[in-house]
C-alpha cells in the first residue's frame, strides 16, 4: 500500500515547475479554500448518511487538502508537512495533561481521574492561555479574536456565544432564552408591520442568533440540527414529487393543500418506519 511519504512525493511532483500538472501549478492558498470546505462537508455528509463504505475516500480527499497547503508553504520556505504533524502533536499533548501528565508522548500510562466537565474546563483554560501567548500585548485584545470569520454562520454564532459564556456573559439556563426567542420573534413581526425590509433582515438575524443560543443551552449543535432539518425537508419534498409522478400530475398544477396532504403522508410513513419512535 502507498504511504504518507508517497502522497507527499506525489504532491511535490504535481507542483514540479517543469513536469507538474498545469492546474495544480496555478493554485494558491486562497484558490484551494473552497475545495477544502467542500471536502470537509463531504466527510460530514458521509458520516451523517452512515456511508462508511465511502468515508475512507472522503477522508483521503480531505487529507490531500492539508498536503497541498503544506507543499505551498514548503515552496515558500514557511514550513513543511513534518512541522504540521509536530505542531498538532505538541498541541494535543499540552491540551491533554490528564492523559499525558508529563507532556511526553510515550510516558507510562496513568488512569485519568477527571470528569468530562473537568476535562472541558481544563481544555478551555489551556486554550485561553495559548491565545494569550499568541500576542505580544500584556493581555488579549478580545476573547473573540481567533473565532474564524469564515466558519458557517450558525457554527460561528455558537462559538462566539460559548466564548462570551466563559466570562459569565450568558443566561444561566435555557428557559430565559426561550423568552428571548419570543421577544425577538415579536420584533420581527413589528418590523414586518412597518414594512421595513432592512429592519426585517436585521431582526431575522437576531432571531437566528438567539435560536442558536437556545440550541447551545440544550446541548444541540445548531449546524448539525439544521443539516438534519434540511435532509428531512429534502426527503419529504422528494416524496411529494414521486407521488405526483405516479399520478402523472405536474407539480405546478397542484394546490398547496394537495402538496401539504402529501407532506403529511411522508411524515406518517417516516413515523411508522421500522426503528422510528
Amino acid at each position: 500500500m502507498y504511504t504518507l511519504d508517497d502522497l507527499l512525493h506525489l504532491m511535490a511532483r504535481l507542483r514540479d515547475p517543469q513536469f507538474g500538472c498545469p492546474w495544480d501549478l496555478k493554485q494558491t492558498y486562497a484558490s484551494i479554500v473552497p475545495h477544502t470546505l467542500e471536502e470537509a462537508y463531504e466527510v460530514a455528509d458521509a458520516i451523517e448518511r452512515g456511508d462508511f463504505d465511502h468515508l475512507q475516500g472522503e477522508l483521503g480527499d480531505l487529507l490531500f487538502q492539508v498536503v497541498f497547503y503544506a507543499q505551498l508553504a514548503k515552496e515558500e520556505g514557511r514550513f513543511e508537512f513534518d512541522g504540521v504533524i509536530d505542531g498538532i502533536t505538541r498541541k494535543l499533548l499540552r491540551r491533554h495533561p490528564h492523559v499525558f501528565p508529563t507532556g511526553e508522548l510515550h510516558a507510562p500510562k496513568e488512569i485519568p481521574r477527571l470528569t468530562d466537565n473537568e476535562v472541558n474546563r481544563r481544555w478551555d483554560e489551556i486554550k485561553a492561555q495559548e491565545r494569550a501567548e499568541k500576542t505580544n500585548a500584556p493581555q488579549q485584545l478580545s476573547l473573540l479574536d481567533d473565532v474564524p470569520v469564515a466558519l458557517p454562520a450558525l457554527s460561528r454564532a455558537a462559538k462566539l456565544q460559548k466564548r462570551a459564556a466563559q466570562v459569565g456573559f450568558d443566561w444561566p439556563e435555557a428557559l430565559p432564552v426561550v423568552d428571548k426567542v419570543r421577544e425577538e420573534l415579536d420584533e420581527v413581526l413589528e418590523a414586518m408591520a412597518e414594512n421595513d425590509a432592512a429592519a426585517v433582515a436585521d431582526e431575522i438575524g437576531d432571531l437566528l442568533f438567539v435560536v442558536v443560543n437556545l440550541a447551545r443551552h440544550l446541548k444541540v449543535d445548531p449546524e448539525t440540527a439544521l443539516r438534519s432539518a434540511n435532509s428531512k425537508f429534502d426527503r419529504r419534498f422528494r416524496y411529494i414529487e414521486q407521488a405526483l409522478r405516479h399520478t402523472q400530475r405536474p407539480i405546478e398544477d397542484c394546490t398547496l393543500e394537495e402538496m401539504d396532504a402529501l407532506w403529511g403522508e411522508a411524515k406518517r410513513q417516516e413515523k411508522n418506519a421500522p426503528g422510528c419512535g
